[in-house]
């Protein structure tokens, strides 16, 4: 039998770093019938022994469950067989203990999964709700979204020498702040999200314009004048059939979580949205008197 991890889009990153998964003892690998297969998910398949953890023998395959009590994580293990090699994380950290242990796959119903080094003889922890996983379960929830930009217009006509202002709008899906909680195994974890900054990609082969703020509106008595925070100016006209630029906007997210009633145990991390345009640049046009 193949015990089965399913990973969500979320966690992708989380469980690649922490294990290399090797191929089943029976020969098959994630892409067999039995184990499925998605461009969504990451699903890991590995064969179990009959041994629960931390007992060292071998033995038909077998999982171990692990039931909690009210409001604690159930959890199932499995231990790999074959083990890791030698430079995975949870092989390098039973090194350090000692090395007489075996590393097993977790799966928890709060979402929380990975792999975990074991000592022989030793029976699993309880493991405790992983609280970056519900901040970024939070985070999900959110629906962040690229820049809602505001200048450059799609519609507009923009000349070549004039100082362009780019700003965005600021809305809670695509500026922020906002914020979100998640709860599992009674913890519970706010997550608050906000934009950092925005890097223009301008599509003239010109470095990207990084904007640490939404921009400044432009309004008429600034005239000729350049941005104060966020602006750009064409030198060229473009060269596609289109006569439009193609402008790149990316916003870096940064999300910053705490355990409730917990301030010491928090974090942070960052991601990116985008969101693109057509910039239509001309030549100023001289009428001969």
């Amino acid at each position: 039998m193949l015990s089965r991890v399913v990973a969500t889009a979320a966690g992708t990153a989380a469980l690649l770093g922490a294990l290399t998964v090797p191929a089943a003892a029976d020969g098959h690998s994630s892409a067999d019938p039995d184990c499925g297969g998605s461009n969504v998910v990451v699903t890991v398949c590995a064969a179990a022994t009959s041994s629960t953890p931390g007992s060292g023998g071998s033995g038909p395959p077998a999982a171990h469950h692990s039931q909690g009590g009210s409001g604690t994580p159930k959890c199932t293990y499995s231990k790999l067989t074959p083990q890791p090699p030698a430079n995975n994380l949870a092989m390098q950290d039973g090194k350090r203990r000692g090395g007489k242990g075996a590393v097993y796959q977790v799966w928890c119903d709060t979402g929380r999964f990975g792999v975990v080094w074991i000592p022989d003889g030793a029976a699993p922890a309880q493991p405790a709700v992983d609280p970056q996983m519900l901040a970024r379960r939070a985070a999900d929830s959110m629906a962040l979204r690229g820049p809602d930009i505001a200048s450059p217009r799609a519609a507009g006509r923009y000349l070549v020498g004039m100082p362009m202002w780019m700003w965005v709008d600021q809305t809670p899906t695509t500026y922020g702040p906002q914020s979100a909680r998640a709860t599992a195994g009674g913890v519970t974890v706010t997550a608050t999200a906000k934009v950092s900054s925005v890097s223009w990609n301008m599509g003239d082969r010109t470095s990207p314009v990084v904007c640490t703020g939404p921009g400044t509106p432009y309004t008429a008595s600034a005239g000729k004048a350049a941005s104060p925070d966020c602006g750009h100016l064409y030198a060229t006209t473009p060269s596609t059939p289109d006569g439009r630029f193609p402008l790149t906007a990316t916003s870096t997210w940064t999300i910053t979580w705490h355990v409730d009633g917990n301030q010491t145990d928090a974090g942070q991390w960052t991601e990116t949205r985008t969101s693109t345009l057509g910039v239509h640049v001309s030549e100023a046009q001289v009428v001969n008197q």
